[in-house]
Protein backbone atom coordinates (compact mmCIF):
# COMPACT_ATOMS: atom_id res chain seq x y z
CA UNK A 1 0.00 0.00 0.00
CA UNK A 2 2.83 2.54 0.50
CA UNK A 3 4.48 1.67 -3.14
CA UNK A 4 0.79 2.88 -4.18
CA UNK A 5 0.41 5.88 -2.20
CA UNK A 6 3.35 7.38 -1.85
CA UNK A 7 5.44 6.51 -4.83
CA UNK A 8 3.03 5.32 -7.82
CA UNK A 9 0.40 7.52 -7.10
CA UNK A 10 1.39 10.70 -6.96
CA UNK A 11 4.21 10.47 -9.84
CA UNK A 12 0.73 9.08 -12.46
CA UNK A 13 -1.04 11.91 -11.23
CA UNK A 14 2.01 14.56 -12.11
CA UNK A 15 2.96 12.88 -15.51
CA UNK A 16 0.38 10.87 -17.48
CA UNK A 17 -3.22 11.72 -19.10
CA UNK A 18 -6.33 10.60 -17.13
CA UNK A 19 -7.04 8.01 -19.58
CA UNK A 20 -3.33 6.30 -19.26
CA UNK A 21 -3.23 7.03 -15.72
CA UNK A 22 -6.58 5.18 -15.48
CA UNK A 23 -5.44 2.66 -17.55
CA UNK A 24 -2.67 1.61 -15.65
CA UNK A 25 -3.78 2.05 -12.16
CA UNK A 26 -6.59 -0.14 -13.46
CA UNK A 27 -4.15 -2.92 -14.08
CA UNK A 28 -1.69 -2.13 -11.60
CA UNK A 29 -4.80 -2.72 -8.46
CA UNK A 30 -5.75 -5.96 -10.65
CA UNK A 31 -2.24 -7.65 -9.87
CA UNK A 32 -2.31 -5.76 -6.29
CA UNK A 33 -5.34 -7.25 -5.42
CA UNK A 34 -4.61 -10.54 -6.25
CA UNK A 35 -1.84 -10.62 -4.09
CA UNK A 36 -3.99 -9.04 -1.20
CA UNK A 37 -6.82 -11.74 -1.53
CA UNK A 38 -3.43 -13.92 -1.01
CA UNK A 39 -2.30 -12.18 1.88
CA UNK A 40 -5.43 -12.12 3.47
CA UNK A 41 -5.73 -15.82 3.60
CA UNK A 42 -2.75 -16.16 4.71
CA UNK A 43 -3.00 -13.74 7.64
CA UNK A 44 -6.94 -15.40 8.35
CA UNK A 45 -5.32 -18.70 8.70
CA UNK A 46 -2.18 -17.89 10.29
CA UNK A 47 -4.03 -15.72 13.00
CA UNK A 48 -6.64 -18.04 13.76
CA UNK A 49 -3.96 -20.68 13.93
CA UNK A 50 -2.27 -18.28 16.88
CA UNK A 51 -5.38 -17.72 18.58
CA UNK A 52 -6.02 -21.35 18.67
CA UNK A 53 -2.87 -22.36 20.23
CA UNK A 54 -3.14 -19.81 22.79
CA UNK A 55 -5.73 -19.58 25.51
CA UNK A 56 -7.51 -16.28 24.97
CA UNK A 57 -8.43 -15.44 27.91
CA UNK A 58 -4.45 -15.37 28.20
CA UNK A 59 -4.01 -13.91 25.18
CA UNK A 60 -2.42 -10.09 25.12
CA UNK A 61 -4.64 -7.77 24.46
CA UNK A 62 -2.87 -6.64 21.59
CA UNK A 63 -3.61 -9.64 20.05
CA UNK A 64 -6.97 -9.17 20.00
CA UNK A 65 -6.87 -5.59 18.74
CA UNK A 66 -4.67 -6.97 16.01
CA UNK A 67 -8.03 -9.40 14.90
CA UNK A 68 -10.00 -6.84 14.96
CA UNK A 69 -8.79 -4.42 13.10
CA UNK A 70 -7.64 -7.02 10.42
CA UNK A 71 -11.44 -8.09 10.09
CA UNK A 72 -12.21 -4.34 9.78
CA UNK A 73 -9.19 -4.08 7.39
CA UNK A 74 -10.48 -7.33 5.42
CA UNK A 75 -13.85 -6.01 5.04
CA UNK A 76 -12.92 -2.95 3.43
CA UNK A 77 -11.00 -4.43 1.55
CA UNK A 78 -13.83 -7.13 0.76
CA UNK A 79 -15.76 -3.29 -0.10
CA UNK A 80 -13.54 -1.85 -2.39
CA UNK A 81 -12.89 -4.92 -4.22
CA UNK A 82 -17.08 -5.57 -4.92
CA UNK A 83 -18.06 -2.16 -5.33
CA UNK A 84 -15.71 0.35 -6.47
CA UNK A 85 -12.78 -1.86 -8.11
CA UNK A 86 -15.09 -3.60 -10.51
CA UNK A 87 -16.85 -0.08 -11.52
CA UNK A 88 -13.33 0.64 -12.27
CA UNK A 89 -12.31 -1.96 -14.04
CA UNK A 90 -15.97 -1.49 -16.28
CA UNK A 91 -15.33 2.25 -16.61
CA UNK A 92 -11.86 1.55 -17.89
CA UNK A 93 -13.22 -1.18 -20.17
CA UNK A 94 -15.75 1.20 -21.60
CA UNK A 95 -13.24 4.19 -22.11
CA UNK A 96 -15.73 5.88 -19.88
CA UNK A 97 -12.78 8.24 -18.05
CA UNK A 98 -15.06 10.40 -15.69
CA UNK A 99 -16.73 7.09 -14.20
CA UNK A 100 -13.16 5.69 -13.72
CA UNK A 101 -11.83 8.49 -12.19
CA UNK A 102 -15.17 9.27 -10.34
CA UNK A 103 -14.33 4.62 -9.07
CA UNK A 104 -10.73 5.12 -8.54
CA UNK A 105 -11.65 8.52 -6.12
CA UNK A 106 -13.80 6.48 -4.09
CA UNK A 107 -10.94 3.91 -3.82
CA UNK A 108 -8.39 5.97 -2.56
CA UNK A 109 -10.10 6.88 1.10
CA UNK A 110 -10.56 3.28 1.57
CA UNK A 111 -6.68 2.43 0.73
CA UNK A 112 -5.63 5.34 3.00
CA UNK A 113 -7.94 4.10 5.96
CA UNK A 114 -6.26 0.37 5.71
CA UNK A 115 -3.06 1.75 5.44
CA UNK A 116 -3.84 3.25 9.03
CA UNK A 117 -5.47 0.85 10.35
CA UNK A 118 -2.73 -1.67 9.32
CA UNK A 119 0.15 0.24 11.28
CA UNK A 120 -2.32 1.07 14.43
CA UNK A 121 -2.51 -2.96 14.46
CA UNK A 122 1.25 -3.20 14.69
CA UNK A 123 1.61 -0.35 17.20
CA UNK A 124 -1.25 -2.34 19.38
CA UNK A 125 0.65 -5.99 19.20
CA UNK A 126 4.29 -4.01 20.21
CA UNK A 127 2.01 -1.93 22.92
CA UNK A 128 -0.46 -4.29 24.65
CA UNK A 129 2.19 -7.64 25.14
Amino acid sequence: MALLLLALRPVVIAHMAPPERLALMCAVLSRFFVMVWVSIALLLLSGFWMLSVADMKLAPKGWHAMSGLGMLMCLIFAHIWFAPFRRLKAAVLAADWPMAAKALGQIHPMVIANFVLGWLAVLAVVTWR
